[in-house]
C-alpha cells in the first residue's frame, strides 16, 4: 500500500484546484480531474461518479470503466465515508443533502486510506468551488435578466400583456414549465389568475383561502412543494380545472407598496425536479419588481380612465346646443373634419360661439386626451405675441428672469384656437405662417428649434378677404388657415334656438345655484324672441346666469328681463324700470355704452378702446369690472 509523497501530494493538489478554477462547470471538472489523476497515477484505474435522479453517470476512460461497481459508489455516499468491496474503493465527494458524487478507484490496496482521504478532500472542494462559481455565474446572470425585465415590465401599460410578460419570463428563468398569477379581490375574497395562467378566455377565481396560495397570502411566508410533500397541501381542483399536473411549486407574496398582499406569484415543475432556496430568493426578486410594475399599470390605467372621464365631461360642458338647420349642418360638418388635422377658420359675430366650436373639433378628434390651449391675439401686446406664442429663454429680455415654453409647445399634441387672429401684427402673421409650414418653433433668445404637432385653429369676427386686400393680413397665411371655413351664424339668425339656448343655460345655472330650474313664461319667451342680441349668445348666457340668480319665483318673467334688455335702446338710467341705486344704474350705463362702442367697431377691441378714450388694456379691465364676458389676455 502506497503514501503519495508530501511533494508529490502538494504538487497533485494544485494541478487539481487550477482545473477546478478553470472549469466552467461540473462536467468539465469531473473530465479534467480524471485526466490528472490518471496521469498521476500510472496503472490506477480511475472513476468518478455522479447520480441525477435514479441514474448513475460515469467519467473516465471508457476502457477503464468496465466492471465498475455502482453499488459501492451508492453505499460510500450513504455512509459518508471510503468504503472498500472486492478490488475497488469509493470515496465520496458530495452526498446526502445534495447529489451524489463519489471517486472509486482499483485495484484496492495501492493507496493507503489517508491518501484517498485526502484526494477525496481536494475534490469535494473542487466540487464546492466550481458549484459556487456556477452559482455566482447564475446569480450575475439572473440579476442581469431581473434589470432587464424590471425595465421592460415599467414600460408596459397594458396589465394583461404585463402579466403575460411576467408570467413568461419567471418560468423561462427559473427553468418552470409554467408561471401563475393570482391577483386579490379583496371585495369577493377571491384570488384571480388572469390568461397568462393558461386559462384560454376566461379568469381562473379561487378562494383566497385555499392550497398554497391562499396560505401564503395569509402569512405572507414563501412556501416550497414538491410531490414528496403533503399532497392535500396544493389545490386539486385547480390543477383538475385546466387540466393540469403540478410536480413542484415555488410560491410568494406579491406587496405593494404599503405592505399589503395583492397577490401571489407562482412557478410549478421545476423541469429538474425540484425548486432550490436560490430559486426562492430569485422569485422572492421578482415579485418585489412584478408588484411595482403592477402598482403602477394600475396607477395608469385608473389615470387613463380618469382622463377619459374628464374628456367626457369637458365634452359634456362644452355642447352645440341648438336645432335650427344651420346649427344641424355646422355639427355634421364639425363630425367629418374633426378626426382629420386640417386646419379650420372660424368666422362670426362676437359671442357666436367660436371657442365652443373650436373645442367640440378638439373633443371630437384623436387629440381630445391632450392639451387645448386658447390664444386671444387681440388681447397680447404685439411686442409679447413672440413670446407668447413661441416661449422664451432666460435673459432673452428684461424681464425673462427664467426659460418659458410657449403656447406652441404646451400645446403639442393637441389644438392650439388662435382667437381674434386678425388683431394679429403683421410680424407676428410672417413668423406665425412659419411655424405652420415648417411644424417647428424656436424660443425668443434661443437658437435650438422645438418641433411641435399642433392643429390650428383660427377664430375671428373680421372680414379677412377685406384685410388681405388692403394688405392688413397675409395673403398666404390666409390661404395656410383657409383650408376648411366654418362660418357660425348669429343668434339673431336662428330662430327658436334662442329659447333652446336659454332654458339651457337656466338649467345650467340653476343646477350650479342649487335651485329648482327656472321656467320662462309665455311674455318672457316672446320678450327674447323680440330681443336683437347684438351680444349674441354671449348675451343670452350673461341675461340667463343674472336672472338664475335675481329671479324671485319660479318663473321668469317679463319684467324680469326687463331691466337688462331695456338699455339696450336707450341709455338714459330713468327710463329703467324699477328702483335702482346710483352704482346700479351707473354699471348699467357703462356697460351698454361699452357694448355700443364694441359692436360699432364690429368687435376691435383696440378701435373701441379708442374711440372710448381708453388704452386697449384698461378696456378689458373696466369690462371684467362691470362683470362683461372678456377672454383673460394669456
Amino acid at each position: 500500500m502506497l503514501s503519495l509523497p508530501l511533494g508529490a501530494g502538494l504538487g497533485l493538489t494544485a494541478q487539481l484546484l487550477r482545473r477546478a478554477v478553470d472549469a466552467t462547470s461540473v462536467t468539465q471538472l469531473r473530465a479534467a480531474s480524471v485526466e490528472v489523476l490518471t496521469q498521476a497515477l500510472p496503472g490506477v484505474r480511475i472513476a468518478w461518479l455522479s447520480q441525477s435522479g435514479s441514474e448513475w453517470g460515469l467519467q473516465g476512460s471508457p476502457a477503464a470503466l468496465a466492471g465498475v461497481p455502482i453499488d459501492l459508489a451508492a453505499a460510500a455516499c450513504d455512509r459518508g465515508c471510503v468504503v472498500q468491496a472486492a478490488d475497488w474503493v469509493a470515496a465520496p465527494l458530495a452526498g446526502r443533502n445534495e447529489p451524489a458524487e463519489a471517486l472509486l478507484l482499483s485495484p484496492s490496496g495501492l493507496l493507503d486510506d489517508p491518501a484517498i482521504t485526502h484526494l477525496a478532500d481536494v475534490l469535494a472542494n473542487c466540487l464546492m468551488l466550481v458549484h459556487q462559481h456556477q452559482r455566482n455565474a447564475l446569480r450575475v446572470e439572473h440579476l442581469q435578466s431581473l434589470q432587464d425585465l424590471a425595465i421592460q415590465w415599467h414600460r408596459s401599460h397594458d396589465l394583461t400583456e404585463l402579466l403575460q410578460n411576467m408570467a413568461r419570463a419567471a418560468a423561462r428563468v427559473l427553468q418552470a414549465e409554467r408561471a401563475s398569477i393570482f391577483l386579490w379581490d379583496r371585495p369577493r375574497r377571491e384570488l384571480v389568475g388572469h390568461p397568462a395562467l393558461g386559462v384560454e378566455g376566461q379568469a381562473l377565481r379561487i378562494p383566497d383561502d385555499q392550497g398554497i396560495a391562499g396560505q401564503v397570502l395569509k402569512d405572507g411566508v414563501t412556501r416550497r412543494w414538491d410531490s414528496g410533500d403533503d399532497p392535500q397541501a396544493i389545490n386539486r381542483q385547480v390543477g383538475e380545472q385546466v387540466g393540469y399536473v403540478t410536480r413542484s411549486l415555488l410560491a410568494v407574496l406579491l406587496v405593494d407598496r404599503h405592505g399589503r398582499g395583492m397577490g401571489v406569484f407562482e412557478v410549478l415543475n421545476h423541469r429538474e425536479g425540484r425548486f432550490s432556496a436560490d430559486d426562492e430568493t430569485l422569485l422572492s426578486e421578482m415579485a418585489r419588481h412584478a408588484a411595482a410594475a403592477l402598482e403602477n399599470t394600475q396607477q395608469i390605467s385608473d389615470l387613463v380612465l380618469s382622463r377619459e372621464r374628464l374628456v367626457q365631461s369637458a365634452a359634456e360642458h362644452f355642447p352645440l346646443v341648438g336645432r335650427c338647420p344651420k346649427v344641424e349642418a355646422l355639427r355634421q360638418t364639425i363630425a367629418r373634419i374633426a378626426p382629420t388635422d386640417l386646419a379650420v377658420l372660424l368666422l362670426g359675430e362676437n359671442g357666436t360661439g367660436k371657442e365652443v366650436v373650436s373645442r367640440c373639433l378638439h373633443l371630437q378628434s384623436d387629440r381630445k386626451a391632450q392639451p387645448f390651449v386658447a390664444v386671444n391675439c387681440a388681447a397680447i401686446a404685439e411686442s409679447l405675441l413672440e413670446s407668447e406664442l413661441f416661449g422664451h429663454e432666460k435673459g432673452a429680455f428684461t424681464d425673462a428672469i427664467s426659460s418659458r415654453p410657449g403656447k406652441f409647445e404646451l400645446a403639442h399634441g393637441g389644438t392650439l384656437l388662435l382667437d381674434e387672429i386678425g388683431e394679429m401684427s403683421p410680424s407676428g402673421q410672417a413668423k406665425l405662417l412659419r411655424v405652420l409650414e415648417e411644424k417647428v418653433v424656436t424660443r425668443v433668445g434661443g437658437t435650438a428649434t422645438i418641433r411641435t404637432d399642433v392643429r390650428v385653429i383660427a377664430a375671428t369676427n373680421q372680414n379677412l378677404v377685406e384685410l388681405v386686400q388692403h394688405k392688413r393680413f397675409r395673403e398666404d397665411l390666409y390661404f395656410r388657415l383657409n383650408v376648411v371655413t366654418l362660418t357660425l351664424p348669429p343668434l339673431r339668425d336662428r330662430g327658436e334656438d334662442i329659447l333652446v339656448l336659454a332654458e339651457h343655460f337656466l338649467e345650467d345655472f340653476s343646477r350650479k345655484l342649487g335651485r329648482p330650474t327656472l321656467a320662462l313664461s309665455a311674455a318672457a319667451r316672446q320678450c327674447l324672441r323680440a330681443h336683437a342680441w347684438p351680444g349674441n349668445i354671449r348675451e343670452l348666457r350673461n341675461l340667463m346666469e343674472r336672472v338664475a340668480y335675481l329671479a324671485t319665483g319660479p318663473t321668469v318673467e317679463e319684467s324680469d328681463l326687463a331691466f337688462v334688455l331695456a338699455p339696450r335702446q336707450t341709455t338714459d338710467p330713468r327710463s329703467i324700470p324699477g328702483t335702482l341705486t346710483l352704482g346700479d344704474a351707473t354699471s348699467i350705463f357703462q356697460t351698454d355704452y361699452i357694448q355700443r362702442h364694441l359692436e360699432a367697431a364690429e368687435g376691435n377691441m383696440a378701435v373701441a378702446a379708442e374711440k372710448l378714450g381708453l388704452h386697449r388694456s384698461n378696456l378689458y379691465r373696466k369690462m371684467r369690472q362691470l362683470g362683461m364676458d372678456v377672454t383673460e389676455p394669456q
